[in-house]
């Protein structure tokens, strides 16, 4: 029974623990309350000795660049970071996704794919396995899809950016649709780039379609910033509106009319605009945008924090009301079927011995001479029960076979098909409704978690509101001072840095 983890992935949880020591001390809270989840799961089968909640789940908040080609994601990424880290051109100059993490260096560094296929702190852990499900044999191939660089910029600290090669690529592209929907369900923050310079976005419906009608029906749709750069480009027209307007008539059609859509462009690389009052207008504009799409890049942090202890509860919730409910009426369908099959298969048996008896002596059967008549008569007992015992299993276990191919194999909280066949193991009656593992002492640890996970909340909110307006009020994370037209990095006023290291997981 695996009841406890085993010892890598309690390595793992106490390296973890070690860095959110001095990073978060709450969050470090939060991580004592996914073990509380793993010993339950581990009691039922959910998870087995090599996994922990606390691993599933990023710690580390994750932004992700996606768009077209040339559409500006890279100088974006340059200019935010205040470091040329990524090259930058009007082909496509990078066709892998691109890891980007902090390091005290100032030299940066650029490591192979297989950095992230075999780091579980990093996204795309073990994602060979998922391109292999798109192209059989094309895992082996990580670095042709997966990058990992570093750079010391500050606005990087305890945070990932993923930067994403031009969406509407025709080599690879299953897999490049694959590792997309991959990083878009785990990133807190997912910024889709449009290149304005190409006001035809009809042309690009199959791009429009995946990058945002497929997004906006998710529950966490808030995430996703679409936006227009380059928009410099469109001065020179006799109407620019009207190359916003078509854009925004287009993401309409797929069902955005209500998300954030942001214009921007680099001061850079722009287009010199001639007219002094088409230039305020549209810096003015650009600068409001920037300034709002870098708070939201500075509030990444915080979020995080909130989306890991809102994911005490989201399991916690999930074992009691989705697995369980499950479980037990998969276990009660897998007791009627076997107890059908197990009836058949008595009614079999005592069949035949019955015709066996009717044919010759049952004793006979025996080569042995013994004295003792009811030594014969415990033999013959010890092989009938022997028959009946090994087809009542073998019914057993088929029938459970056959009824977990129903369940689907893994869901948030843990894999149903696994915890399934510990219900149905050889030490459980047939009769036990409850699934293995769940009792009232998982019931009341489950209920534990999710009001400890309240309370985690609640003192998150006292970190970062003041609903009362008390003077002693908690300092609350305020976005940084932008200068978007320069390239050099924006300075945090002590009060965000405060905030900023409350909040980084």
């Amino acid at each position: 029974m695996f009841e406890r983890a085993d010892k890598t992935i309690r390595e793992r949880l106490q390296k973890l623990e070690i860095h959110l020591q001095n990073e978060n001390p709450l969050l470090l809270d939060a991580v004592a309350r996914f073990k509380k989840l793993d010993r339950v799961a581990y009691r039922m089968g959910l998870l087995d000795g090599s996994e922990s909640y606390a691993t599933r789940i990023p710690w580390w908040p994750l932004i992700s660049i996606l768009g077209t080609f040339s559409a500006g994601k890279s100088s974006f990424i340059n200019h935010f970071l205040g470091d040329r880290l990524q090259r930058t051109g009007n082909q496509a100059v990078d066709d892998k996704f691109t890891v980007i993490t902090y390091a005290n260096r100032e030299e940066s560094q650029v490591l192979p794919g297989i950095a992230l296929d075999s780091d579980p702190r990093f996204p795309f852990y073990q994602m060979s396995d998922e391109i292999d499900k798109v192209s059989p044999g094309e895992g082996r191939r990580i670095d042709a899809y997966l990058q990992m660089k570093t750079s010391n910029s500050e606005k990087l600290k305890g945070k990932i950016i993923i930067d994403s090669p031009g969406f509407d690529a025709d080599d690879q592209r299953n897999t490049i649709l694959r590792l997309t929907d991959h990083i878009m369900d785990l990133s807190d923050l997912v910024l889709v780039f449009f290149d304005a310079r190409h006001p035809e976005p009809g042309a690009m419906q199959d791009t429009l379609e995946h990058l945002v009608a497929d997004t906006i029906q998710r529950n966490d749709s808030e995430k996703f910033l679409y936006i227009l750069n380059q928009i410099d480009t469109a001065a020179q027209e006799d109407n620019p509106e009207a190359v916003v307007a078509a854009w925004q008539r287009a993401l309409a059609a797929k069902g955005l009319t209500a998300g954030r859509f942001y214009t921007i462009y680099n001061d850079e690389v722009a287009v010199p605009i001639e007219d002094e009052a088409v230039r305020q207008r549209f810096e003015s504009k650009r600068d409001a945008d920037l300034a709002e799409i870098y708070q939201r890049l500075h509030q990444v942090e915080v979020e995080r924090s909130y989306r890991i202890i809102g994911a005490l509860d989201s399991i916690a919730h999930d074992i009691e009301n989705e697995c369980v409910p499950v479980l037990e009426n998969a276990l009660s369908r897998w007791r009627q079927t076997f107890l059908i099959g197990d009836g058949i298969a008595f009614t079999l048996i005592a069949g035949l011995l019955f015709a066996a008896g009717q044919v010759m002596d049952v004793s006979s059967l025996f080569s042995f001479d013994f004295s003792n008549a009811w030594l014969t008569s415990v033999i013959k007992l010890a092989v009938i029960a022997s028959v009946i015992a090994t087809t009542h299993f073998a019914v057993r276990r088929i029938t459970a076979k056959w009824l977990v191919r129903k369940l689907p194999a893994s869901t948030v909280a843990g894999n149903l098909k696994t915890a399934f066949l510990k219900s149905t193991g050889m030490m459980r009656s047939v009769f036990q409704k409850a699934p293995a593992g769940w009792n009232m002492l998982s019931r009341r640890t489950l209920e534990n978690v999710e009001i400890e996970a309240s309370e985690l909340i609640q003192v998150m909110n006292d970190r970062f509101t003041n609903p009362s307006g008390d003077a002693a009020a908690p300092a609350r994370t305020e976005a940084p001072s932008v200068a978007p037209v320069t390239n050099e990095p924006q300075r945090d006023s002590a009060e965000d840095k405060t905030a900023e290291k409350v909040a980084t997981p």
